[in-house]
């Protein structure tokens, strides 16, 4: 009888989830299909190390080729993550006419057009949709439900560990180093969280769907990327009692003239479905031009929810295979030989509300020093909240909240009163994204 040969290389975390659901799920899905779906080979440098599931030894192997080389096998799912040897095993893969399963985003953003080209050329289906948001279908949402929208807009929490950090934060009051340092006890940031809490991660998340929601390819590193390591109690305190929670926010705009892409942390509003996304969750709010607003929300890593996420893209070629219809949806569903650059908007380019933060000397007439300033810029300010007011020479926190201002007129802002005599130390800038429709 016929089956569907599935080939694991990558033998890690995600490798045993998917182990997992085949264990538990593996017959009710073969079902589902119409035909069995066999896990035929796992490749792995370490074959040896305990797991959390177990599989016959026959199924392991060091050697990744075999299973590229093996015609029997119909699927290839790399999760070894990386740039290399990510990038050849899969290439060569495809060149072999084997579909691919992959939940490495950094591979994509950085080689995905070479990749989706590729697995054009050779008539062969690629499924990505762990590499964003986990258990969440985003890249399905994106690609098939919203297919016949114009994507106006994303707005997304999607890097759990940052929003971990930031919910503690905020619900505790823990520092950053805290905050960290508990996310990485209870297996939330990897031991070194650099890539987290960079915004990186993140970056490369966005880069994927940008891609996807314009049909374009995008320069990862066109994309302005900002952290949250320089985020404080103080600055989470301030924004609740202008009516805002702090969150690291992958941000897409449709403009007339490009796309305004941004990764930085972000005040939104209590309102806003996004701001109550606490914990280790991601969410993301799409727009489209027909469908209006479209929320979803759930796990965004993780063995399990991301194990999930890998199944449903091999069952979904697996269906494909037995119709006969592999190929289906093209990867960004455009023809990959029509995929042009997105014009992404310069970052100084951008127009948006702000929060400012300045640890000013607590005398008079310093507020219409800054004020004043900002005004020689184009900056008006909204509203303001101003601590001490003991007028004994020391520094206080002074903060604002503007009206919608250019970016470069803030920078040069920002710049000038950082050099003002009674400012004791650097500004605080925080971008306001407020709610859309």
């Amino acid at each position: 009888m016929r089956r569907i040969n599935i080939g694991l290389i990558g033998f890690g975390t995600i490798g045993s989830g998917i182990v997992k659901i085949f264990e538990e799920q593996g017959e009710a899905i073969s079902q589902k299909i119409g035909i069995p779906l066999c896990l035929k080979k796992i490749a792995d440098l370490d074959i040896t190390s305990p797991r959390p599931v177990k599989v016959e030894k026959t199924l392991l192997t060091t050697d990744t080729a075999s299973l590229i080389d093996d015609n029997d096998i119909d699927i290839i799912v790399e999760l070894i993550g990386g740039i290399e040897p990510a990038r050849s095993l899969i290439l060569k893969a495809i060149a072999n006419k084997k579909h691919i399963v992959t939940a490495n985003k950094a591979l994509l953003a950085n080689k995905g057009d070479e990749i989706f080209k590729a697995a054009q050329m050779s008539a062969v289906s690629i499924g990505f949709e762990a590499s964003v948001a986990g258990a969440i279908p985003v890249i399905k949402t994106i690609r098939e439900s919203l297919v016949a929208n114009r994507i106006e807009s994303i707005l997304g929490i999607i890097n759990g560990t940052s929003n971990y950090i930031l919910s503690k934060m905020t619900d505790e009051g823990l520092d950053f180093a805290s905050a960290l340092a508990e996310a990485q006890a209870k297996g939330y940031a990897e031991a070194d969280p650099t890539l987290d809490i960079n915004g990186a991660d993140a970056q490369h998340k966005l880069a994927i769907l940008l891609s996807l929601a314009y049909g374009q390819s995008v320069k990862t590193e066109a994309i302005y990327c900002e952290g949250i390591t320089a985020i404080t109690t103080d600055d989470i305190k301030f924004a609740a009692e202008f009516g805002y929670r702090i969150k690291l926010l992958a941000i897409a705009t449709r403009q007339d003239k490009g796309v305004e892409a941004r990764l930085h942390p972000t005040l939104i509003p209590l309102s806003h479905p996004i701001a109550r996304v606490d914990a280790n969750y991601n969410a993301l709010h799409i727009v489209g031009s027909a469908a209006n607003a479209v929320f979803l929300h759930g796990q965004g890593a993780g063995m399990m929810p991301t194990a999930s996420a890998v199944m449903s893209d091999i069952i979904d070629i697996a269906r494909d295979i037995t119709s006969g219809t592999a190929k289906r949806i093209p990867p960004r569903c455009p023809d990959e030989l029509n995929i042009e650059p997105i014009r992404i908007i310069p970052m100084d380019d951008i127009s948006v509300k702000y929060y400012f933060r300045f640890m000013a000397l607590d005398m008079p007439g310093v507020l219409s020093k800054i004020s004043g300033i900002l005004g020689e810029q184009n900056i008006s300010i909204a509203s303001v909240i101003q601590k001490g007011r003991v007028y004994d020479g020391s520094a206080v926190p002074l903060v604002m909240i503007t009206h919608v201002a250019k970016e470069s007129d803030v920078r040069v802002a920002l710049s000038r009163i950082s050099q003002l005599d009674v400012i004791a130390a650097a500004p605080v800038l925080i971008r306001i994204e407020e709610d859309r429709n």
